[in-house]
């Protein structure tokens, strides 16, 4: 039970610290865009460039670096914006895995549980004879770490989903910021 446990914990912990990392994520101010494209076509690139800055998101990191390149190709601008992008869901992606592995091994560990209980079984059978307090023990230990491994393992991949959702839903809003800004700077100045 001592490793169920500690992937239990693991998976709880993992499962939260990647939650509030992806809230924060995908946190836009809705006039985020539409203050950036007033400054981009009043000509105001600087002030653009520093509310960009000074927000901490991935759909900010990724218009500053379409504003660093201002002035380049647009194939260049949307290249260097996308590179951010990979790099900005990598960070959300980060640590997801250890979620999909606990779905897979705890099971296992729970299936583990059950051949140690059925083992403690048959030596108890053997060495006191066959009585029910005996075998009731070794079913107990069995089906119980059974049944806490598959839970185990499937609150594990409920939660990889949820949050793979989230990332989702995250990198739709990144591409579609991306997508509105290149279209910005396409738009005929004032």
């Amino acid at each position: 039970m001592y490793p169920l446990y500690a992937l239990f914990i693991g998976a709880v912990y993992v499962f939260f610290e990647r939650l509030i990392a992806i809230r924060k994520a995908s946190k836009i101010e809705p006039s985020f865009m539409n203050i950036i494209r007033d400054n981009v076509m009043s000509g105001n690139i600087q002030a653009a460039r520093s509310l960009a800055k000074n927000t901490d998101n991935p759909v900010a990191r990724m218009i500053e670096k379409g504003i660093q390149r201002i002035g380049k190709p647009i194939d260049a601008i949307e290249k260097s914006m996308e590179n951010v992008g990979k790099l900005e869901m990598y960070k959300m992606e980060r640590n997801l895995n250890i979620l999909s592995l606990i779905a897979g091994i705890a099971p296992m560990f729970g299936f583990l549980g059950t051949i140690v209980g059925m083992i403690q079984l048959f030596y108890n059978i053997n060495s006191s004879g066959f009585e029910l307090n005996v075998i009731a023990g070794g079913i107990y230990v069995k089906m119980v770490t059974s049944a806490s491994g598959l839970i185990i393992g499937l609150i594990a991949y409920v939660t990889h989903n949820f949050l793979t959702t989230q990332i989702d839903k995250t990198a739709n809003k990144m591409e579609a910021s991306s997508s509105e800004f290149i279209d910005i700077l396409q738009e005929p100045t004032r």
